[in-house]
């Protein structure tokens, strides 16, 4: 049997979605395939839609795996929670589904978040779920920046030297900024992301928000295909993986 689960977890101590070898930090993947050896007995491998790094939180990331034990979705929802419990990650919901079904490759679109809190004070209940920026962001000027971004382009500028893709291709749908107060929400939309992509995207934005490049120059970044003329990395803590659509 193939299981579809959906999952919420808190990214800061974790090394990552995936098993890193090198690094003795638990990852999310770790936990969880503990979590469904204790219910089932069965070791497994879980396979995930995004591969989100150390730090970068999920409100809808989608796995799945196969067992040879048959569960209803409320006892391994309800069994893998209770396994959880001491961690910080959380299994939304459970379905049965096709042998056909694959989280990652029958991916059709991918969601991301990336939230920053835009005020003078530093955070406290926010800390580590949202990039502090003190100055004040020219949110207009970023949303213009943007337009440049959209549709299929070669993405090198905003990829990390150590991306495994086979292309720089990528065809971004959409980035979708709100603002509520001094809360900012850039929501990005694309069947896949090159490594550190939206985060280097957002450090770019940021630099327009600031004043530090212009709108215009957003394109000629584009253009470039040099990681070295777009913006800082951006914190992992203020991306969060939204969900999946199929």
């Amino acid at each position: 049997m193939r299981y579809k689960l959906t999952l919420e977890y808190d990214g800061t101590c974790y090394c990552g979605m995936q098993k890193q070898l090198s690094i003795p930090q638990k990852s999310v993947e770790e936990v969880l395939e503990k979590a469904i050896h204790s219910l089932s007995g069965e070791q497994v491998k879980i396979y995930a839609s995004g591969r989100t790094d150390a730090g970068v939180h999920a409100l809808g990331q989608v796995v799945h795996f196969d067992l040879g034990k048959k569960f209803n979705d409320y006892q391994l929802t309800s069994g893998l929670n209770n396994y959880l419990r001491e961690e910080a990650v959380s299994v939304l919901s459970c379905e049965l589904v096709d042998e056909n079904f694959h989280a990652r490759f029958s991916a059709k679109t991918r969601h991301y978040r990336y939230r920053i809190i835009n005020r003078r004070a530093p955070l406290v209940l926010t800390k580590n779920h949202a990039w502090h920026v003190s100055r004040k962001l020219d949110v207009e000027a970023m949303r213009q920046a943007t337009q440049h971004l959209i549709g299929s382009h070669n993405f090198s500028s905003f990829r990390d030297a150590q991306c495994q893709a086979k292309s720089p291709v990528r065809t971004l749908d959409k980035i979708a900024i709100t603002q509520r107060d001094d809360e900012l929400h850039f929501e990005f939309s694309a069947k896949s992301f090159l490594h550190h992509m939206v985060r280097n995207i957002m450090g770019t934005l940021v630099y327009v928000g600031l004043g530090k490049i212009s709108a215009a120059q957003v394109k000629e970044i584009l253009e470039a295909h040099d990681r070295t003329k777009s913006g800082p990395n951006a914190p992992a803590y203020g991306l969060y993986f939204l969900q999946t659509h199929y």
